[in-house]
């Protein structure tokens, strides 16, 4: 089993930045996959940014590319999603995710274990 807590959720203004944080616990942080996934009201959960476990490839929504920064710290069992210029269109509650997938993986089925989700709020 993995834990994951996320953090670092809010309130902002249009082109205000936020890091949110995930923290791992249980099995060994190193062995997954890392991916942020979103979801706003009466939409379906979506793929936003990934980091595979092997050697650190990411990948990114095109909505969010250019903008936001995927990035994990194995020492601290953590990873990072840094959104930078953000959009009211960015407003969802956030999801962290672990796959036990060697290549990185961006649908959500394919994840194995989930956060809680921290709420992202962007005023206009």
């Amino acid at each position: 089993q993995v834990q994951l807590v996320e953090s670092g959720g809010g309130l902002v203004q249009a082109g205000d930045s936020l890091r949110l944080s995930c923290t791992a616990s249980g099995r060994k942080f190193s062995r997954y996959g890392m991916g942020w996934f979103r979801q706003a009201p009466g939409e379906e959960r979506e793929f936003v940014a990934a980091i595979g476990r092997i050697d650190g490839s990411t990948s990114y929504a095109d909505s969010v590319k250019g903008r936001f920064t995927i990035s994990r710290d194995t020492a601290r069992n953590t990873v990072y999603l840094q959104m930078n210029s953000l959009k009211p269109e960015d407003t969802a509650v956030y999801y962290c995710a672990a796959t036990a997938a060697i290549t990185v993986v961006t649908t959500p089925g394919l994840y194995d274990y989930w956060g809680q989700g921290t709420q992202v709020t962007v005023s206009s």
